[in-house]
């Protein structure tokens, strides 16, 4: 079995289609968790119009961590794949293409492409046909992983749950996790949906704010940016200065 856990907030314009692209998905066994952040609008009731477990997480005690580990902790299947409520499978093959990548012991997680739609703007455009390219890459060493559209192996879940303190791109610290423990990540850009707003919420400053002290603290603190200055006492790391280039 395959457990979808679909994360939502006051998604009532996408829900309805999000829904409908995982149940026309060739694989039938498969169950879907929805985890609610406290919608307002029409999402729990056309929810409700599927056979969907639904799990519930107050803005109190939400983190985009927590959601996942509290719906991840409902799902009974082998296989975790992990969509946001506002994301819609682009065909009927995407959850096979998620889910055959694990045929490789090594592989932790997969996540596919993001497509915008006719109406994203042209800033969420530009974002997700520069990030999701047409070659299929297995990760040794990036981190870089997105639970927009995701899979990985519940069992390695229960070992490295997501990080709920997190303020954001929990997806890639556990990546980042997963990898040194000797784990693979895979991007499969055959594993697409649509995203309307994709990557960057069209270069929402706060969010953009947010996810760079995350990414910085993932990082263990240690920025490779340039601060502008020459210093030659300064620490070089793999030919690359923390004050300028070196040529």
């Amino acid at each position: 079995m395959i457990s979808v856990i679909v994360r939502t907030k006051n998604e009532e314009k996408w829900i309805d289609r999000c829904i409908k692209g995982i149940l026309m998905q060739n694989i039938k066994d498969v169950e879907i968790i929805v985890v609610d952040n406290a919608s307002t609008d029409r999402t729990l009731e056309i929810v409700g119009n599927y056979n969907c477990k639904v799990v519930s997480i107050s803005d109190e005690e939400f983190t985009f961590g927590r959601s996942l580990n509290v719906g991840i902790n409902e799902a009974e299947g082998k296989y975790i794949a992990i969509i946001s409520g506002h994301c819609i499978p682009a065909n009927d093959r995407w959850l096979y293409r998620l889910w055959r990548n694990f045929h490789d012991e090594n592989v932790a997680g997969v996540y596919g492409k993001q497509e915008p739609l006719r109406d994203s703007s042209s800033l969420d455009k530009r974002d997700l046909l520069t990030v999701f390219g047409f070659e299929r890459r297995v990760q040794e060493k990036d981190y870089f992983f997105h639970n927009a559209n995701s899979m990985i192996r519940k069992g390695l879940w229960t070992i490295i749950p997501f990080d709920e303190e997190l303020s954001g791109v929990e997806d890639r610290d556990w990546a980042k996790k997963v990898i040194e423990m000797g784990y693979k990540i895979v991007y499969d850009p055959y594993a697409s949906v649509y995203h309307h707003h994709g990557l960057h919420h069209s270069s929402d400053i706060k969010r953009a704010d947010r996810v760079v002290k995350v990414i910085e603290l993932i990082n263990n603190g240690k920025s490779k940016i340039p601060t502008g200055r020459w210093n030659d006492n300064e620490e070089k790391y793999n030919g690359y200065h923390t004050g300028a280039w070196r040529v």
